[in-house]
């Protein structure tokens, strides 16, 4: 029993250390979730826009229909 040494970890520490890995997993899988909510919104913020420049040009093709019919 001499010189030997060895290390002592306590219950504390241990379960310190369990939540801080817990986090960490965690913290990681909130990132990937949110870098697929990035993606999603920007898909839709592509559609809405194609949809605004639908009736954008639906509009001025009208205007420009109206504006075909009254002219001779």
């Amino acid at each position: 029993m001499g010189n030997v040494r060895e290390t002592f970890e306590c219950g504390p520490s241990l379960r310190i250390e369990a939540q801080e890995r817990v986090m960490a997993l965690q913290f990681k899988q909130i990132n990937i979730q949110l870098g697929k909510i990035e993606l999603m919104m920007e898909r839709l913020e592509r559609r809405l826009w194609l949809a605004v420049y639908g009736v954008v040009g639906v509009v001025l093709a009208n205007a420009v229909q109206s504006i075909a019919v009254l002219m001779p």
